[in-house]
């Protein structure tokens, strides 16, 4: 009696080692692309902050000429490249553009002695660097006194406040734009809507519990809401748009952008020009950099110096609705074309 056996046909011989090189390769894409990431991520946070500091830090000094020239020259000596000086005729028109956030602070020379003007509104280490320079020449035998013309709130004395607004604003309009293209099957014009009142009432939401319930706040608070709805708009629309244009690749681009780049060169802890340069400018052209600048105008400074941030959110909000709707558009010419 004979006995045959049959071979497994070719195909099914090659499927398992083809699983196996499938298999092999998504796990070395694994052990590659997560390190990556997370170098990446390590690279976009730390570097604004470890090469952060004082460079050409707009300063305010004001006095007779003699005593000006003198204190510019020290400033050069001790702090070199820290400060970019510019001359007033007076404390008065100093301290004016120190309100108009013309800048961080500044060093008034009178009859008796020195003024050091700060801003803690502007950022915690811009007061703290001026205060530094003050014990110095005090040391020096200069008679020091100290006028805060931004202060901050007793409830928040760090300014922390507004910081911890960065990613509650980024994940809150990541979360609605990313919502109204998976989730939210309405017209683009209910989506747009949507958007917007989420934006409002998340604006409105997160300054009382700053203002009210934290004390970390004592501005307008309208206006504060305003800059708040304003950044988590800018986001969502941005979201929004990229998502209905290109999809899941689009939601994920968007928050690449809003996470690992809007958000490390923000200077919502320390304010913009604290950030090396020109990373800070950039961040300044970015929803959340332009956002914290709005959100700390109107917290401390009555709204000065918050122009450009206002039209940087508008350019934002109004560049992610049009995507959205040029990407709504297509939908609809691809499912009556399909119909």
């Amino acid at each position: 009696m004979t006995t045959s056996t049959t071979s497994p046909p070719a195909a099914a011989s090659d499927a398992q080692p083809q699983h196996e090189r499938t298999h092999a390769r998504t796990l070395a894409a694994l052990i590659l692309g997560i390190p990556s990431v997370i170098a990446l991520m390590l690279l976009a946070f730390a570097a604004p902050a470890l090469h952060s500091g004082p460079s050409n830090l707009p300063l305010a000094v004001s006095g007779p000429p003699p005593a000006v020239a003198q204190l510019t020259g020290m400033l050069g000596q001790r702090a070199p490249g820290s400060f970019e000086v510019t001359t007033y005729d007076s404390a008065e028109a100093g301290a004016i553009a120190i309100r108009n956030r013309e800048a961080v602070g500044g060093i008034a020379v009178g009859p008796t002695g020195v003024t050091i003007q700060t801003a803690s509104g502007a950022g915690a280490p811009y007061a703290a660097l001026l205060k530094g320079m003050g014990g110095q020449l005090s040391a020096a035998g200069q008679h020091v006194t100290y006028a805060e013309l931004a202060p901050v709130p007793s409830g928040d004395p760090a300014g922390s406040g507004l910081a911890a607004l960065g990613l509650p604003l980024i994940f809150g309009g990541m979360a609605t734009g990313a919502a109204l293209v998976l989730a939210y099957r309405g017209s683009i014009t209910a989506r747009i809507a949507t958007l917007l009142g989420v934006s409002v009432v998340a604006g409105l939401a997160a300054t009382a519990i700053l203002q009210f319930g934290f004390g970390a706040l004592d501005g307008n608070y309208l206006l504060v809401s305003t800059a708040v709805a304003a950044g988590v708009a800018a986001v969502a629309a941005t979201i929004l748009g990229l998502g209905l244009l290109l999809s899941g690749p689009g939601i994920a681009l968007g928050a690449i952008l809003m996470l690992f780049v809007a958000n490390p060169l923000s200077g919502l802890a320390t304010g913009a020009a604290w950030l090396p340069q020109p990373w800070g400018d950039i961040g300044q052209y970015l929803p959340l950099g332009a956002a914290g600048t709005a959100m700390r105008s109107a917290a401390y400074f009555d709204g000065a110096g918050a122009t450009h941030a206002w039209v940087v959110l508008s350019c934002w909000v109004a560049a992610g609705l049009l995507l959205a709707l040029a990407g709504a558009g297509r939908t609809n010419r691809a499912a009556a074309h399909a119909g």
